[in-house]
């Protein structure tokens, strides 16, 4: 079995390089498109994370209104009793 021989020519090193250049431009131009992507995607969150602020925000006061109403209930409950007795 021969083994065959493949010459390497300045002009076929060239041709190599000029495709080796261009799979890096095709793929810098990839990477472009995905980091955009990601971008897009941390935009999102970012803005999934204020108004989650602001449902906090809402529960809190809510609870706040919740807690004071029934301490406010006990209290007058237990001065009714105190005022039967």
């Amino acid at each position: 079995m021969e083994l065959m021989r493949e010459k390497w020519t300045d002009e076929r090193l060239d041709d190599l390089n000029g495709k080796v250049d261009d799979l890096g431009r095709r793929m810098d131009l990839r990477f472009d498109s995905v980091d955009r992507r990601f971008e897009a995607i941390d935009r999102r969150f970012e803005d999934v994370g204020r108004r989650f602020e602001g449902i906090e925000g809402r529960i809190d006061r809510l609870t706040w209104v919740m807690t004071t109403t029934m301490i406010t209930g006990f209290l007058t409950l237990a001065g009714l009793i105190v005022s039967q007795g």
